[in-house]
């Protein structure tokens, strides 16, 4: 288990660039099993969990290129559906929750997918309902194998229907959207999510050939076409991880150019920050973070404490609350942060706490911060990220203390974060890597 060694209170200073996002490039990685033809995908991250699922293609007969950096190609012209019954697959797939985006693909095609109970996160429990009723509406059969715990999905021909999801779960109309792109006839998925990384599946399903209808909606309508083809894609910035370096330059007291952010795809995320008293300029397509000694939490308009929640998009990605829980801690105000849909993601604010935060727990779902308006900072620490973003959160907390923290489990943040570490210290911050442990 590698660890990373934090110097911190150093600041920042220069300019970086978002990797490629993560979530959109699980969906559209697991697209290309939709045809025969190559697919060509720009601006992949080189992390792990993208990586585990491009070697997981490769293992079912996807033949893989990778003729520059970040860009692949994919062809899934013979693909080998019995290495769905091999263990080497259950284990791979198990410990990747973005494998189950695989289901949709797999079935449209081939009328068959196997596939293991998800890993993933440690932050509560995450039902895979969503998809798996959407699927089974359009004609699959879903059965449960206890003894093996595997899902085997079959269907002779998927058929097109009305469907209200009983959530706007991303990868769950992901799945349902890419399994509706072959199935007979109409299907409309109401209900379904809009995030940016969805409009670039459905973009990406588009140009391959697809008919769908209501892009950037929650209403989508897809007619039926018999085959799709070849394609290229360029996947967008990581707004996560956009939101994360704006966070780090606030509680660093640093001054930051991130560069090529697409500012239009960001959402509310920018106004978000300038609430917590972060000045957010836009310069072109890059968001400039002038060093602030300060800044203060906005009250709601009758003077209360203002909550910071998170909801399906337009709403504020749930991904970025941990990184505002931090930020909180060294601001001048009062915040309660909200995490509505997983129970278990505020329970690192316990380190926060022996840190020197004055953060109150509420529950599972809520936490109450009394930021310090840097009257003293956080104390280095020694800890475990639990998970990608409780991770990324805590490196930012350790960037930002007196002395020297330590922080175990990094191949949490390794799934979702491009070699952070030379990244970070490339604009000032001193983070070694300690593989030894």
């Amino acid at each position: 288990m590698a660890s990373f060694i934090i110097e911190g209170g150093r600041t920042l200073s220069g300019e970086i660039t978002p990797q490629g996002a993560k979530n959109e490039a699980l969906q559209v990685i697991c697209a290309v099993l939709l045809t025969a033809e190559k697919v060509t995908i720009h601006n992949i991250p080189n992390i792990l969990d993208v990586n585990n699922l491009i070697a997981l293609l490769g293992d079912l007969g996807v033949k893989i290129g990778h003729p520059a950096e970040h860009t692949y190609t994919f062809q899934a012209d013979e693909v080998n559906l019995d290495y769905l019954q091999s263990p080497e697959f259950f284990k791979k797939s198990g410990a990747l929750r973005g494998s189950v985006m695989l289901v949709g693909p797999l079935v449209a095609r081939f009328g068959y997918a196997l596939i293991p109970k998800p890993g993933g996160d440690k932050i509560g429990r995450r039902r895979l309902d969503t998809h798996f009723i959407g699927i089974q509406k359009l004609g699959a059969d879903f059965q449960y194998d206890t003894a093996r715990q595997v899902y085997e999905v079959k269907a002779d021909q998927l058929r097109g229907t009305y469907m209200l999801l009983d959530e706007a779960s991303v990868t769950g109309t992901a799945n349902i959207l890419m399994a509706s792109v072959l199935a007979q006839g109409t299907t409309t998925i109401y209900n379904a999510a809009c995030e940016p990384y969805l409009q670039q599946l459905t973009k990406m399903l588009l140009a391959m050939g697809a008919k769908i209808n209501g892009l950037a909606s929650n209403l989508l309508t897809v007619e039926e076409v018999r085959e799709l083809h070849g394609c290229e894609h360029t996947i967008l910035p990581d707004m996560i991880e956009v939101g994360s370096f704006i966070g780090m330059a606030a509680m660093t007291g640093s001054g930051l150019r991130i560069k090529n952010v697409s500012y239009n795809n960001l959402g509310i995320i920018p106004d978000a920050f300038r609430r917590f008293g972060i000045t957010v300029d836009q310069d072109g397509d890059d968001i400039v973070i002038p060093k602030q000694e300060n800044y203060t939490i906005d009250t709601f308009m009758d003077g209360s404490i203002m909550t910071i929640a998170d909801a399906p998009w337009p709403g504020l990605t749930p991904d970025l609350l941990s990184v505002f829980l931090v930020i909180a801690t060294q601001a001048n105000g009062s915040v309660l942060i909200h995490q509505k849909m997983f129970e278990s993601r505020l329970f690192f604010v316990d380190k926060l706490i022996d840190m020197g935060a004055q953060i109150i727990l509420c529950d599972p779902h809520r936490a109450t911060v009394i930021g310090a308006n840097r009257r003293y900072k956080l104390r280095a620490a020694t800890m475990v990220s639990p998970d990608i973003r409780a991770g990324i959160a805590l490196l930012i907390a350790a960037m930002s203390a007196q002395g020297t923290s330590k922080m175990h489990n990094i191949e949490q943040i390794d799934r979702g974060y491009e070699h952070i570490d030379q990244r970070l210290n490339a604009i000032g911050a001193k983070i070694t890597r300690d593989d030894s442990a």
